[in-house]
Order: structure tokens, then sequence, then C-alpha cells
């Protein structure tokens, strides 16, 4: 496979593919030529107010309800480092590498768009990091969102300075450690560069980007899911013509019909009932898939949007302009434009799980599977079949279910009521996470019981683009020809998708 061209950052927007070329594939990061002018232009700002004596929040005062505090030009330094080790108060268990990777991208973007005020190095030790490997140990809870990610954010910037811990080729270290071994010289922090790498949103929009980026293919394959089950049911197709969706022409439900078009074409088991069958219409969760996945489609695109916009963002503060040297308080920090998004997310991914429940119940269901037989089971009594993993399906929606309450509507006042509205981004985020890995493992049930119920069909073929993915899932996963433990049956499928094998093949 050919090697990516090294990213080039400039403070613009980044594509989710880029994002996770970066975190998963350790693309290589470099700044835009363009960029470093308007970060120096910046630092000059800042320095102007340092030599001259002014007051400016940051830069010679103290944080958040100690606004007001004025810093003597001596303790500038000792401010910043300060600020960085009082705020790294994360806990729990440590982000994943490739989130950690994220959060460093991210943070270099903003410091490349040229409106935060730090010197050149700041920027140059931040990539260092990334691209030598060294990844900062980062807690995953701790953040309210608001003031940006400032515990997460402030252990990554710990790791800058040579405090805290790294992981480096697969080992836990200090920071000061593995930055010798990989060259790369711990930072000073001077004026204002403390605050420049605490305020903003990476940590929510790195969690919840990667997340992202599985989300927009599970809800693609849902799709298939979806045309594996109706085959196996005997169901039709008709709700899917193309005149039904433009006369309710939501973009997403465009989109999921005609690929659930493209995905039943041709099929022997469609033609074998085509003129026989007594039903008039499917059960909901077949016939309505074009409205339902065609929703998570419309909300999931709603958030790519909003998180590729964030990607390219200030979102630090107090922000420098240049074109007349104006240093600007404002709140670009805040994360609800993330946490929004982040929970409408959950709240899709969840309603995909409930409808692919539906799917399961009805192909394990002796009352309601079209001849199939009871659980799915060559000798239902003796063997429970597929009964057991229609339950892990349920366990899986409840969960997803609790998490898809909104941590966006909550909002606990900190920092002595300075910070008085926050948006708990970090929590949506995480949610988001987990209701994505239990859709992933609810969709790899179906895409099993699916598969089960087709070889039941046979000889009859069930569409090209089915039978191939039955085949995929054969692969993985052998036919239930007597009871056995599916644990890891759903676990290895779950695993496959994650890898995008189903991708590669139909692409």
């Amino acid at each position: 496979m050919a090697v990516a061209a090294p990213l080039a950052l400039s403070g613009q927007a980044l594509t989710i593919e880029e994002i996770a070329s970066v975190a998963f594939d350790s693309r290589e990061v470099t700044v835009a030529v363009e960029a470093w002018p308007k970060i120096r232009a910046s630092r000059e700002v800042v320095e102007k107010v340092v030599v001259n004596g002014e007051t400016a929040y940051g830069i010679n005062t103290g944080f958040g309800k100690l606004a007001d505090v004025r810093i003597s030009s001596g303790d500038l330094s000792a401010l910043q480092h300060n600020l960085v080790r009082s705020h790294a108060s994360g806990l729990g268990e440590p982000l994943p590498e490739p989130e950690t990777r994220a959060m460093l991208l991210l943070r270099a973007n903003v410091l490349a768009k040229g409106h935060s005020g730090v010197r050149p190095v700041v920027l140059e030790t931040l990539i260092a990091l990334l691209n030598h490997g060294v990844h900062p140990v980062i807690p995953s809870r701790g953040s309210v969102g608001a003031s940006g990610d400032l515990a997460p954010l402030a252990h990554l910037a710990l790791a800058l300075i040579g405090e805290g811990e790294v992981i480096y080729k697969g080992e836990r270290v200090g920071a000061c450690c593995a930055m010798l071994e990989a060259g790369v010289d711990p930072l000073t922090l001077e004026a204002k560069e403390g605050l420049a790498l605490l305020n903003g949103t990476q940590a929510m929009a790195a969690t919840g980007a990667l997340a992202l980026g599985r989300a927009l293919r599970v809800t693609q394959l849902f799709d298939l899911a979806g045309a594996m089950s109706l085959e196996a049911l005997r169901g039709t197709p008709t709700p899917f013509d193309e005149r039904i969706h433009t006369a309710r022409p939501h973009r997403g439900q465009i989109e999921a019909a005609a690929h659930l078009r493209r995905l039943l074409a041709d099929s022997e088991i469609r033609e074998s009932h085509r003129h026989n069958d007594p039903r008039v219409q499917d059960a909901y969760c077949l016939r309505c898939m074009p409205q339902v996945h065609g929703a998570a489609r419309g909300a999931l695109a709603h958030i790519r949007e909003v998180i590729e916009t964030e990607a390219g963002s200030a979102t630090d503060n107090p922000l420098i302009f240049t074109d007349g040297d104006d240093i600007l308080s404002g709140g670009n920090f805040h994360g609800a434009p993330l946490a929004l998004a982040l929970d409408y997310a959950a709240i899709a991914l969840t309603d995909l799980m409930s409808i692919s429940e539906r799917r399961i119940d009805r192909l394990i269901n002796p009352d309601i599977n079209e001849g199939l037989p009871p659980f799915l089971s060559d000798t239902p009594g003796i063997s429970s079949g597929l009964m057991i993993a229609h339950v892990a399906a349920a366990s899986l929606l409840n969960e997803a279910k609790v998490l898809s309450h909104p941590a966006s509507v909550d909002s606990v006042p900190t920092s002595g009521g300075k910070e008085d509205h926050v948006s708990m981004g970090m929590t949506s985020a995480l949610k988001l996470r987990q209701v994505v890995e239990n859709a992933e493992r609810v969709l790899a049930i179906e895409m099993m019981s699916a598969a089960q119920g087709l070889d039941y069909r046979a000889p009859l073929k069930p569409a090209r683009e089915v039978e191939c993915a039955r085949i995929v899932v054969r692969g993985v996963v052998p036919r239930l020809v007597e009871d056995r433990v599916l644990s890891g049956d759903i676990e290895k499928l779950a695993d496959t998708i994650r890898s995008g094998a189903f991708d590669d093949w139909r692409n």
C-alpha cells in the first residue's frame, strides 16, 4: 500500500479520514510553509504585551476566577508551568493510542492557525512527539468541556515539558526519558504558552472524530445486514422503489434506498416468491429501513460537518489577531457544538441498533420467521441455536439506550462560578465511543443470524452482494450446526467489521 504524503497543517479543516490516517496509520505530519508567518506574527503581539507591561488575560494574569491577579514579568514562565501541573488532574483509564495521536494532531493544527501566540518551537515539539511516536498518557475522565478539555490537554502539555508519563515503543515511561531517546527537547514554557495548549476541545474532538469514523462504517453495513435479513426472511424490495423516496426527498433516505436496491439486485430468493406470496407488506424493521437508516445517515452527515469544522477552528483563549495587534477574550473553547452533535450521534446509532435487534428477533422467532427453524437451529429443543445471541443484542441495545441520554443537557458550574455553564462534551464523546462498540457487536449478531437464515434458503441464491457478504461472514464464523460457545464468534465478526474487511470487499 502506498504511503500517504505528509499531512501539512495550516489550521485548515481536517476530514475524518485525514484524522484517522494520522491516528491509526501513523501518517507523518508537517507544518505548511504558509503557516509560519502567521504563527510568528501572533507571537510578536504577545511579546509586545510583555515588554510594554500591558495587562492581558492569560499572559500576565491568573486564570479563571483569578483573572484579576496581575503576575510580574519574572513569574510568567512559572505561571505557565504551574497552570499545566495544576490542571493535570485527569482520572481513569488512559485514552487509547489512536485518540491520543488524534489529540496531538488537532492541537497542533490549532496552533498552526496562527491565533495562539506561541513560539514556533511549541508547535515543532508537538509535531515531533507525534512523528516520533511519543504518546502522552492522558486520563480519559476529568473534563467538563468548557474552557475546553482542560485536564486531558494538561496531561498532553505535561509531556511537552518533560513531565508526566508517555507510551513510547510500547512501554509506559517518564516523558523526559522518552523524549531524550527520541531526540526531542522538552519545552520551557513562556508567556501564554501553557494556556494556549490547555484551552480547546481537542480531547472530545479526537475521541468523537474516531468514533464517528467507525459509526459511518457501521451505518453503511447496517444496510448490508438488513438486506441479508430481508433475503433470509423472503421479504420484498418494493418499499425501496425510487419513486417512494423522491416523494419524501430526505437525502439520507434516498441514499439508503438506493443502496438497498443495489444490494438486493438479481436475487433468486426474491424471484422464488414474487408471484405467489400471500403477504401484502413486510414488518417495519424491513420495510422502513430507508427511513430509519437514512435518518441516521443524515444525523452523521451533520456531525461530520461539525467535527471537521472544529478540527480547523481556533479554540483557545484569548485569541491573537495580528491585523490590529488585538488580544481578544472569548469562548471558542466551549464544547457545546461538539457536545450536542456527539449526543445526537449516539441517539442515531442506538436507533440503528434498535431496528437491527427487531430484525434479529424476526429471524429467530418461530412465530414470525417465514418458515425458518426456531432460533435458526438444526435441532430445536436439543439445541438453543441463536436464542441467546439475540439476548446479547438486547442487552447491548439496553446499554446504548441508557448511554443515549444526552450529557449536553447537564451543566455544573466550576472555577468558583466563573465558568458557570459547561458543555460536558467529553462525556458525550466517551459515551458515543461505547455506543459505537455496542453497535458493531449488534451488527455482528445480525450478520451472523442472517447468514444462518440464508443457509436455510439454499439452493436458492440471494442477491450477489448479499451472497458475497454471507461468504465473508462464513470465512470468520462457521455455520451453526450444533450448539457451541458464541461469544468468540460474535467478537471475531465485530473485529472483522472494525478492520474494514467488508469495506475492502465492497470497494
